[in-house]
């Protein structure tokens, strides 16, 4: 066949077959407005930032409407605009795949890390699957191949990051329960390396609420342990109390790091997540 390049050949490969995941990341990314990424400095771009008075290397750059306001000579400044390296990762484990109702934690976490990777694919920033074995791109193609990590089975049982050497300056959008002992240690390391951090804590209702009375037994995902209790709700409190420090510490673990949370409950609307996660990525 002519007329088509090795990437559209292997893009065409890529998408055939991709789940309905997909479309939904794609719209739900279509539901929100996403301009130029500005840096909220001056530098080389389009958008207009800010005035500043004049000062003498500024001869040829005058804005003469603006100076005729006032008795001051002034400067238009645009605001810099550079793509950004974002890698996503989402937590794979056991625990991931644990639901209370009709979506999963696991579902919830994949449906925001493709619809966020569609976001800054069209605000022109490389985006990657951390350990996926491809560069970073902006492009339709870095797209599919993250949706396709995201199947990858091998990816599937990994709770934490892979240590996958990431350039210092970098950002890690990271997606999950953070339930794992070593997560809180494994972001301090990630920090420790230069690596801007944007979490997102995806928690079931049941998790948070504990709706649970009566006769009840629990198990572990990976179901080595298991609990028996004869009237659950005489340990709602005590277990309501241990989930919300856990979160507590996670917050201010992040916080202390210089990175970004937020959490997000499997029954509600996965947009204004969405919003709140794209909004902290564009402070940075």
């Amino acid at each position: 066949m002519t007329g088509f390049s090795p990437l559209q050949h292997e893009a065409d490969g890529l998408s055939a077959g991709l789940p309905p995941l997909l479309v939904a990341a794609d719209r739900l990314a279509a539901s929100v407005s996403l301009g130029v990424h500005g840096r909220r400095r001056a530098g080389i771009g389009e958008s207009f930032w800010q005035f500043r008075r004049y000062q003498n290397e500024d001869a040829a750059r005058i804005d003469w409407r603006q100076s005729a306001k006032s008795q001051h000579l002034y400067v238009r400044e645009r605001e810099w605009e550079a793509a950004q390296t974002i890698w996503l990762w989402r937590d794979g484990g056991a625990g991931m795949d644990f639901s209370s109702h009709s979506v999963s934690k696991r579902e919830r976490a994949e449906l925001l890390l493709l619809a966020l990777a569609a976001l800054l694919i069209r605000g022109g920033e490389r985006v990657g699957f951390l350990g996926g074995g491809e560069r970073p791109a902006a492009s339709r193609l870095a797209l599919m191949r993250i949706a396709h990590a995201l199947l990858d089975t091998k990816m599937q049982a990994h709770s934490l990051p892979p240590q996958t050497p990431i350039a210092r300056g970098a950002g890690l959008v990271w997606l999950g329960d953070f339930l794992e002992p070593q997560a809180l240690d494994t972001m301090r390391g990630l920090a420790r390396a230069g690596i801007s951090g944007h979490l997102v804590r995806i928690v079931d209702p049941a998790e948070e609420d504990f709706p649970y009375t009566g006769r009840a037994r629990f198990e572990s995902p990976q179901g080595r342990d298991e609990a028996l209790f004869g009237r659950a709700e005489s340990v709602g409190d005590s277990y309501r109390a241990r989930f919300r420090a856990h979160g507590e510490e996670v917050v201010q673990t992040a916080m202390k790091l210089g990175w970004t949370v937020t959490s997000h409950r499997t029954d509600h609307a996965p947009l204004s997540a969405l919003v709140a996660l794209h909004a902290a990525i564009g402070g940075t």
